[in-house]
């Protein structure tokens, strides 16, 4: 019997488990593979012993419910960048791709599925240029693969905040007191608009536009001569000032990534440096937006990921990752899943539509 790998690797996200039982449930009608788990993405296989887990159907029944991943993950094992302490004790981020691929060689697996987002499948297109048979799948709550319509993750994030924003709402309409929600993204504002659409929001900052705080301003100012009493924003983790650049700090040791964050309070000071006279309140979502039950959409989207993804695995499509394009389940090459990040459109339909409704982006 063949033998296929599977790993979740950099965040986590709901619906990672719905394309594992996807993986799982598709290869047992085929009868010619063994489905197995490397634990923590690819650091299974290089533990001892081996953190190596046979994937069955009784091991992966219910879970597509489930949040997060019952193989674990990491972002601090990147192949192409592995962390290695030198000889004074600093660490180094060295090309590893070659060692991996030969240990999963060794150990007999004929294919790899590689379930993650834009820096995952740069690991995925590394190997199979490496000679190892690979599929992607994508997985964001960021939304930033631009080969895919949808990643899943998204719409359960954007439900989350949604949820969380409408709460928001009435308690700044009781105090009359602006309301600044911080949600994540990293380099794109996605999450941040869809939730400012669906919430009503009055204002929304996101990476793609950097906004005047003089503007912002004026708006708040507006709100208030009208009588409204009450202004309620959106700021995506990555957004900056015209005049400025992002919050962000050093990320932990051996992860490439800095940690975003805080913009929320950072735009609150500004407001109050620039005049503004009502009472501001911060709130920062962070995790909860990666957790939890994913929607009935994800759950679908994931699941029918994890078929075609098992499916290309059989017809030897490798080389190429799974995408959702046009309502259709596709393969695209992996260089082209990894060439342009998804931006949100500065002139793009969302962002004229969202103006259209009195949303203002301080541009």
């Amino acid at each position: 019997m063949k033998k296929l790998l599977v790993a979740t690797g950099g965040g986590d996200c709901p619906g990672l488990n719905a394309v594992i039982r996807g993986i799982v449930k598709r290869a047992k009608k085929s009868k010619e593979w063994g489905v197995y788990g490397s634990m923590e993405a690819f650091n299974g296989i290089f533990t001892d012993p081996l953190r190596i887990v046979k994937l069955t159907g009784k091991k992966t029944a219910g879970i597509h419910i489930k949040g997060g991943t019952i193989l674990k993950t990491t972002n601090k094992a990147d192949p192409l960048h592995y962390p290695v302490k030198d000889e004074n004790g600093n660490i180094q981020l060295v090309d590893k791709t070659k060692m991996f691929v030969d240990r999963i060689k060794d150990l007999g697996f004929d294919a790899v599925i590689n379930i993650g987002g834009d820096g995952s499948q740069k690991i995925s297109k590394a190997f199979f240029d490496h000679g190892l048979p690979v599929v992607g799948v994508p997985k964001t709550i960021d939304n930033d693969l631009s080969a895919t319509d949808m990643t899943f993750g998204f719409q359960t994030a954007v439900q989350i905040a949604t949820d969380s924003f409408d709460k928001l709402v009435t308690t700044a309409e009781s105090h009359h007191r602006v309301m600044i929600m911080e949600v994540m993204g990293r380099d794109a504002g996605w999450i941040a608009i869809h939730t400012a659409i669906a919430g009503g929001a009055e204002i929304c900052l996101i990476p793609e536009i950097p906004y005047d705080i003089e503007k912002l301003v004026q708006k708040i100012e507006s709100r208030y001569e009208k009588g409204r009493g009450f202004v309620c924003i959106v700021i995506a983790e990555g957004a900056k000032p015209k005049a400025g650049s992002i919050v962000a700090r050093q990320g932990e040791e051996g992860s490439r990534h800095v940690r975003l964050g805080g913009v929320a309070f950072q735009l609150s000071q500004q407001l109050k440096d620039a005049g503004v006279r009502a009472e501001i309140r911060e709130t920062v979502l962070g995790h909860t937006q990666r957790g939890g039950t994913p929607t009935a959409f994800d759950r679908v989207l994931a699941s029918l990921f994890g078929v075609k993804a098992f499916e290309m695995v059989m017809e030897g499509d490798f080389g190429k990752m799974v995408a959702f394009k046009n309502n259709s389940f596709i393969s695209v090459p992996l260089e082209e899943a990894t060439r342009n990040y998804n931006h949100v459109g500065v002139d793009s339909f969302i962002v004229r539509g969202a103006k259209g409704l009195g949303i203002t982006f301080g541009d």
